[in-house]
């Protein structure tokens, strides 16, 4: 089936009107520790995703540096434009010599690995009071960087307002506005309206390409009182505080990519997805999910139930054909017949009936896409497999 996209270009060159701008996109890796994974990841998203930015050093103020560590050979063999991010948590460092040192030290390595390297970003949340010293930094390190690394650096809207915004800009060849994960916790992690609200004003600040950092991934708001509310990422947290899950929606991200193609804000170069999700990931968005997004596909999960037979045991499963995770069903009947023996497994508990094989839910739980599920077994003659009917 054609893409929405496509189809939309076609009319548009039959009817004369102008067609929506083809934004690029890029891809965020930010794993520290690099897995067998990362390779199927990069494989499904080299034909979507134009460049990536990988997340190579990072500083601290308490724990000081250290360095992450990117499969080089699989970053080499994968072949798109790369750029190396240095993360600045907190205040800068006292020696911002040392961050000069450092990132031409990165870029060194990463050339004589023979990686198609095209940039240097710095990713640092300064205050608003400290983006003068943050623009003599860039300023130095740009006047230092090999010819052909371009420099950029995430951005956040909170700058909007500081006047040493267009200084800051003009010290840099680019910029990401991140519009994710930017204000207390309690509002939220992403707010599209807003998005696209601040993306408009940046575009009249910034002269220089930018890019929208967008989120694809969720996190848990652990709120106890009387304290400052914990964040729960990838890595859970040993805390029976209770939990608020806080959701990038794919079917707001989806509009808004729609929205930014047809009509991109001044300067807008293109969007980078925060991050390349992996198979095991908990807070991700599936890269089913991710890819769907991007390309301008439909979204919807596909559940399907799956017999397979053998020596008369059946065993049942449920798979996910779709781009969305399937909140799975809260009763789920299969029609059979003459059943010796049943049994429902884990998520699900079996009810007998004389024509049918009643499945019910014990709690609700989501099967992500590419993913299948053991709902049963079952020794019966006869089992309709098409006739199984799910409600949500």
């Amino acid at each position: 089936m054609p893409k929405p996209i496509t189809l939309l270009l076609l009319f548009c060159l039959l009817s004369g009107c102008t067609p929506p701008a083809e934004l690029d996109q890029q891809l965020y890796i930010w794993q520290r520790q690099w897995r067998p994974s990362h390779a199927e990841a990069l494989q499904q998203t080299r034909k979507t995703f134009s460049q990536l930015r990988v997340l190579a050093l990072q500083y601290h103020p308490q724990a000081g540096w250290s360095a992450a560590r990117p499969d080089l050979a699989l970053l080499r063999a994968d072949g798109r434009p790369l750029v190396a991010v240095v993360r600045l948590d907190g205040r800068l460092p006292e020696q911002p010599a040392e961050v000069i040192r450092r990132s031409l030290a990165l870029l060194d390595d990463w050339r004589r690995a023979g990686l198609p390297l095209v940039g240097l970003e710095l990713d640092h949340d300064a205050g608003t009071a400290q983006l003068a010293h943050y623009r003599q930094l860039l300023t130095a390190l740009h006047q230092q960087l090999p010819k052909g690394i371009r420099l950029s650096i995430t951005a956040l809207p909170a700058w909007l307002d500081s006047p040493e915004l267009p200084a800051l800009l003009g010290s840099v060849q680019q910029s990401v506005l991140q519009v994710h994960a930017v204000q207390r916790a309690s509002q939220g992690l992403f707010d599209a309206a807003q998005a696209r609200q601040w993306a408009e004003r940046w575009s009249r600040q910034s002269q220089t390409p930018f890019l929208l950092a967008l989120p694809a991934y969720s996190v848990a708001l652990l709120d106890e009182a009387g304290r400052r509310p914990l964040i729960e990422a990838e890595a859970p947290l040993d805390n029976r505080a209770p939990r608020r899950e806080l959701r990038s929606d794919p079917h707001a991200m989806a509009l808004l990519l729609r929205q930014l193609r047809e009509q991109p804000p001044p300067h807008l170069q293109g969007l980078i997805w925060f991050r390349l999700p992996l198979a095991d990931d908990r807070r991700s968005w599936p890269l089913a999910t991710l890819l769907a997004v991007a390309r301008g596909e439909a979204l919807q999960p596909q559940g399907e139930l799956q017999v397979h037979s053998e020596n008369g045991l059946s065993q049942l499963s449920l798979y996910n054909r779709g781009n969305l995770p399937w909140l799975l069903p809260t009763r789920l009947q299969l029609p059979a017949s003459q059943c010796s023996a049943a049994d429902g497994l884990r998520h699900f508990h079996l009810q007998r009936e004389p024509t049918q094989l009643l499945f019910i839910r014990k709690q609700p739980a989501e099967l992500r896409p590419g993913s299948r599920l053991a709902l049963g077994w079952a020794r019966c003659a006869v089992i309709n497999q098409g006739g199984w009917n799910a409600q949500p």
